[in-house]
């Protein structure tokens, strides 16, 4: 999932780019990416042109958490760690001389079933996945490196589960997520 939104706000920054061609009036974008249970946000910024830009990151209730001022070179890519702040809703600001530019991020966790683990097996794309003393529905989704969808399952567990999957035409990345019937979800990245 991360990567088709990486490769979303580098579809956006492209875009503005191309858009901008044959206009006299600078463009700006910025791009604001969170992966689902992480605690770092990237903020992608371009511009045409050199000059100082601030940064600035808004609780809920308006009140500053971050902030720094840089000069820019037609763009950057900032990684900030949300850790440490409690979960909600915040404002990511960016002011250059364009103007000021706002975009929501909404940081929330990934809460843990217990009891369940995936473990790699071999490079050939072989998962074992173990669900322990658990009396639940479990439904089984696994997304390849390009964040596609690749297998869906719903199982109902009396007591234990042990399964092996094999991942088609594996090629590296891969993320499980194992979410029991009461809503939460254990993601694995591999």
């Amino acid at each position: 999932m991360k990567t088709k939104s990486l490769y979303f706000a580098a579809l956006f920054v492209i875009g503005a780019t191309v858009a901008a061609v044959g206009k006299d009036e600078p463009s700006t974008g910025l791009v604001v990416v969170s992966a689902k249970g992480s605690e770092i946000v990237k903020v992608i910024y371009k511009s045409e042109n050199t000059g100082r830009v601030k940064l600035s990151i808004y609780d809920a209730a308006s009140n500053v958490v971050f902030s720094e001022t840089r000069i820019s070179n037609e763009g950057f890519i900032r990684p900030l760690n949300f850790g440490g702040l409690q979960f909600g809703e915040y404002t990511v600001e960016l002011t250059d001389a364009a103007g000021t530019n706002t975009e929501k991020v909404n940081y929330q966790p990934i809460a843990k079933t217990k009891n369940v683990h995936v473990l790699k097996i071999n490079k050939e794309g072989k998962f074992f996945l173990s669900v322990a003393n658990n009396d639940s529905n479990v439904t089984v989704k696994i997304y390849d490196a390009h964040s596609n969808l690749v297998h869906n399952s719903s199982q109902v567990i009396t007591g234990d589960l042990a399964t092996i999957y094999s991942v088609k035409n594996f090629s590296g990345a891969c993320t499980f997520e194992i979410t029991s019937n009461d809503g939460v979800t254990s993601v694995f990245n591999f």
